[in-house]
């Protein structure tokens, strides 16, 4: 079993930033790729961002690249996700989630977030 745990989420102006943490029990995270979802309300789950296990590679979303970074210290079980230049449409829930070695889709969810963002 992994378990995840997000937090640095919050109440942020239109315009700011918020770095949010997702730290994964388990001593094989460096082998795990991880990525990070948000649900706004009334909304499907969204992808957000992807890391592979290593950090050598990762993918943004086409409507958050240039604002949101993803990143990962395999030595502190963590996975970043950077967001700035944040808008009132990022209010969401956000997620990170794990893909655990033999699996082709993400197996392990955190609980979670609150990011909103005030115009």
């Amino acid at each position: 079993q992994v378990q995840l745990v997000e937090s640095g989420g919050g109440l942020v102006q239109d315009g700011g930033s918020l770095r949010l943490s997702c730290t994964a029990s388990g001593r094989t995270f460096s082998t795990y790729a991880m990525g990070w979802f948000r649900q706004a309300p009334g909304k499907e789950r969204e992808f957000v961002a992807r890391v592979t296990s290593s950090g050598g590679s990762t993918v943004v979303a086409a409507s958050m690249r240039g604002r949101f970074t993803i990143s990962r210290d395999n030595a502190k079980n963590t996975v970043y996700l950077q967001m700035n230049s944040l808008k009132p449409e990022d209010t969401a829930v956000y997620y990170c989630a794990a893909r655990t070695m033999g699996w082709s889709d993400y197996n392990y969810w955190g609980q979670g977030t609150q990011v909103t963002v005030s115009s």
